[in-house]
């Protein structure tokens, strides 16, 4: 190579001048921006960090559950009294730490002193709330169900069972939001000791009782160890509910119905004789009067129906007069009756009132051994028994329900209603009311109970229902009969 051809080839070494690529750019393809460089380089970082993150954590991880399950006999137990601890006995025990320390430290006399007494406290409370307690508790309420008002006691049965005599022990059995407190005396070695308690039943609800459970601890209340003997037991504090008259006849023929006074010419009730018409069934046709009378005749019978009645009831305490904000009342007028012993029989006193209503309605049904379905708020029950049917009313938990839904649920537990009772209170509209009741077939009897102290009781026929105003659950039974049995 001449000296002119290396002069000519050192530009071109030293240039960075490419060859355009033959390949067609993809379409939509162009300049990339500097933002989605930078964001794809920042979700790349973050990904790989989170990564390289969990990659240096699981192994330790997996590591510290192996070494939890291979020592769980050790230090399963010790956290077991460490739970014994009450607030107090940590602060003791910090007190004692703290004084021990800084007496060492500084050579303080005093502090030592306070360190001393606060551990060696401590050390006496624990070693007193150590040992093993070998009893036998039977908790007992008697009747496990009472209506509103009525007495309900209950009693608890302690035998020691140990072969060494028992300390004083307390005993705590939770009745619904407090707890009843027995401080049992020394029991030799087979012996048993026995208390009885009073359950409050003035409000309606399913009330709580147990379990029973020992503590043993210090009098001071360093220690507190508890130890569970029972089950829990639930005490059913049914509505209030006044006996009625049989409602009649539905629109169900069946075998075992209530008779009519409606004339039929098939069913089993056997009502007269009548001369033949044109289009009469002949299988009816009594031959042997007919030759008498020299006449046909025929069989005349009277309907008998079985009645499906639903019971729809409104929980929510807005709709009647005793509900917040439709009173009239002022915040201060709500607080002061929510902090009274009675704010809440108070607050929702029309409710309860409606509950008992509905429950009355159900039973009297049952008892006539009719089908009966009844909804109120989250509870359903749908050919059962009164007893079933007054559990889940005493379960019933007041608040706001939508109407229209809970008769949807309703219809579809009952397809063949025949009467419909739709309990609420005097703020429920109408228009409401026409809706929830038109879930049902159109021969349905549409009855609307308004709970309404403030108003004359009477019935009247609106929007096709017949609507039954009551102030108490006592007028109940005459508008029933007045209005609505046949």
């Amino acid at each position: 190579m001449t000296q002119q051809d290396q002069q000519a080839a050192r530009p071109r070494r030293g240039s960075r001048f490419r060859m355009p690529s033959r390949r067609p750019a993809p379409a939509g393809a162009g300049a990339p921006s500097a933002p989605s460089q930078t964001g794809g380089l920042v979700r790349a970082v973050s990904g790989t960090t989170s990564r390289g993150i969990r990659q240096i954590t699981q192994p330790l991880t997996r590591g510290l559950e192996q070494v939890a399950g291979q020592t769980e006999g050790v230090w399963r137990p010790v956290a077991g009294i460490l739970r014994w601890v009450s607030p107090l006995g940590w602060t003791i025990l910090a007190l004692g730490v703290a004084c021990w320390v800084v007496g060492v430290r500084w050579g303080w006399t005093e502090l030592l002193m306070v360190a001393a007494a606060a551990l060696v406290l401590f050390a006496i409370c624990l070693v007193l709330a150590l040992g093993r307690t070998k009893v036998r508790i039977v908790a007992e309420v008697d009747p496990r169900r009472v209506v509103v008002g009525e007495p309900a006691t209950g009693r608890i049965l302690v035998t020691n069972e140990a072969r060494t005599p028992m300390l004083p022990i307390l005993v705590e059995l939770p009745v619904g939001l407090s707890a009843a407190r027995f401080v049992l005396p020394a029991l030799t070695p087979g012996n048993a000791h026995e208390e009885l308690f009073v359950v409050p039943t003035s409000r309606r609800g399913v009330i709580q009782v147990g379990p029973a459970t020992t503590v043993q601890g210090d009098p001071l209340g360093l220690m507190r160890r508890q130890l569970t003997w029972t089950e829990r037991t639930e005490l059913f504090v049914h509505p209030r509910t006044v006996a009625l008259e049989s409602l009649g006849a539905g629109l169900l023929r069946d075998l075992e119905g209530s008779t009519t006074e409606d004339v039929s010419m098939s069913d089993l009730a056997f009502h007269a004789l009548r001369e033949y018409q044109p289009g009469d069934d002949r299988r009816y046709i009594h031959w042997r009067s007919s030759a008498k009378a020299g006449k046909l005749l025929v069989r005349q019978f009277l309907d008998t129906r079985r009645s499906h009645v639903t019971v729809i009831v409104d929980p929510d305490p807005e709709q009647y007069r005793s509900g917040h904000g439709k009173t009239g009342q002022t915040d201060r007028d709500v607080e002061r009756d929510v902090m009274a012993a009675n704010a809440p029989t108070a607050i929702q006193r029309d409710v309860e009132t409606a509950i008992s209503v509905g429950s009355s309605i159900m039973v009297r049904v049952m008892l006539d051994e009719q089908d009966c379905t009844i909804v109120c708020g989250a509870q359903k029950v749908t050919k059962s028994v009164p007893q079933v049917g007054l559990d889940a009313m005493s379960r019933v938990e007041p608040g706001p329900v939508d109407l229209f839904a809970t008769s949807l649920d309703a219809a579809d537990l009952a397809p063949d209603t025949s009467t419909c009772f739709l309990v609420t209170g005097p703020h429920r509209p109408l228009i409401d009311l026409q809706r929830a009741a038109g879930q049902f077939q159109p021969e349905v009897t549409r009855v609307v109970v308004v709970i309404d102290p403030q108003a004359d009781h009477g019935i009247r026929h609106g929007g096709g229902l017949v609507i039954l105003t009551l102030r108490t659950l006592e007028d109940l039974r005459m508008l029933l009969v007045s209005g609505v049995a046949r």
